[in-house]
């Protein structure tokens, strides 16, 4: 008989959220569970059914490969591990969903709690030309991993930790308040479930010590700041053998002396002198990729905007490639000598009486001056 398909079984999408999978699950195992429902068989292949459901699509890894391949991607041996291993008590519920309201943990009965190890997060920071072209890069960042002496179970070599006495293993106690039974961490182990009587001398019983790592980092070119680069596994070693946490290198640009970015365009400031200006001319402008020509028309203001495409940046995600924008600054001249001096002045009194001919803007811009003193009776 063909198995349902496990959203339908939970009644939610196939995007539904960690937190909607969860909601379901607790709503129809209260309403299914064989301790409300006695000596109703069908009650309890549905429960059985809704537990298998809710074990594969909550787990990130299951679900994914369930998503690919259906029922074929999970595990057998797993998938029969959920049904097969019978229904336990009602306080199960609360061990898988319900713990971490009440202050449990997910502790597994007979062993010590599982953790994955910690994310860790590195700042690099990059040249503009190494984030534009991408680059290798090697960081060294400290770590924790499994203690060699004692193998992470924290106890002298040629000893082992034994079973908390208090909670029995559990790594829980339970306290019953009416209907619901509630759990709490033991107070004696932790959590863990397990007592170290003897510690190991190296990792003083943590089974963990501080270490460092060097990572050889591959940076795509196109990363600006603000970027993460995910290096699976590559985090702190998990506890009780736990899966290890991830590295994030966060990407940092460092500003440059010419090039200001944004997203895939890069912005340039190009001063060039009064004479071009007016009269036009080519001048060499630089790119990350060499020097090209730039052709400046005669009578170009300050300010003006020439635009190079396909001379930005590539986009690390694959959205084509951006332009250079050269911002014209026009410069005035300074440290003049006399004879340059009096040829500006014969220059200016060349463009007197022109009205405004040379000059359009100053012009416009004066007529809006003696209109604003006229309208306001100065």
């Amino acid at each position: 008989m063909a198995k349902k398909d496990y959203y339908e079984l939970l009644g939610v999408a196939r995007n539904a959220s960690e937190a909607d999978i969860k909601k379901a699950y607790r709503r129809l195992a209260m309403k299914h569970h064989p301790d409300r429902n006695p000596g109703n068989k069908q009650a309890e292949e549905s429960f059985k059914e809704i537990k298998e459901a809710f074990e594969v699509l909550s787990d990130a890894r299951k679900r994914g490969a369930y998503d690919q391949f259906g029922h074929a991607g999970v595990d057998p041996s797993a998938a029969a591990g959920f049904g097969g291993a019978g229904v336990g008590g009602f306080g199960d519920i609360f061990d898988s969903v319900f713990g971490d309201i009440f202050g449990g943990g997910g502790a597994r009965r007979g062993g010590p709690r599982v953790h994955r190890g910690a994310d860790l997060q590195y700042d690099l920071e990059l040249t503009l030309e190494e984030a534009v072209f991408g680059t290798t890069v090697k960081i060294r960042t400290p770590t924790a991993k499994e203690c060699a002496s004692c193998h992470g179970t924290g106890a002298r070599a040629g000893t082992q930790p034994m079973t908390c006495d208090t909670c029995q293993g559990h790594g829980q106690v339970r306290m019953s308040q009416g209907f619901f039974s509630i759990q709490q961490t033991c107070p004696r182990c932790r959590g863990t479930g397990q007592v170290i009587r003897d510690p190991c001398p190296t990792c003083n019983g943590h089974g963990r010590v501080r270490d460092h790592k060097t990572h050889s980092v591959k940076v795509p070119a196109g990363v600006d700041s603000g970027d993460r680069i995910r290096l699976t596994g590559e985090g702190e070693a998990g506890q009780h053998g736990g899966p290890p946490g991830d590295l994030y290198v966060s990407v940092h640009v460092k500003e440059h002396p010419i090039f200001h970015r944004e997203q895939n365009d890069l912005h340039c400031e190009v001063p060039i002198s009064f004479v071009t200006a007016a009269l036009g001319g080519e001048l060499d402008v630089p790119t990350l990729d060499g020097r090209v020509a730039l052709k400046v028309p005669p009578e170009t203001q300050t300010g003006r905007v020439f635009r190079l495409r396909g001379k930005g940046v590539k986009s690390v995600r694959g959205a084509g490639v951006g332009d250079l924008l050269c911002r014209v600054m026009v410069e005035t001249p300074v440290n003049l000598n006399r004879q340059q001096k009096e040829l500006l002045q014969q220059f200016g009194r060349s463009l007197e009486g022109t009205d405004g001919k040379h000059s359009p803007k100053t012009s416009s811009w004066l007529d809006g001056v003696r209109n604003f003193f006229e309208d306001m009776k100065f």
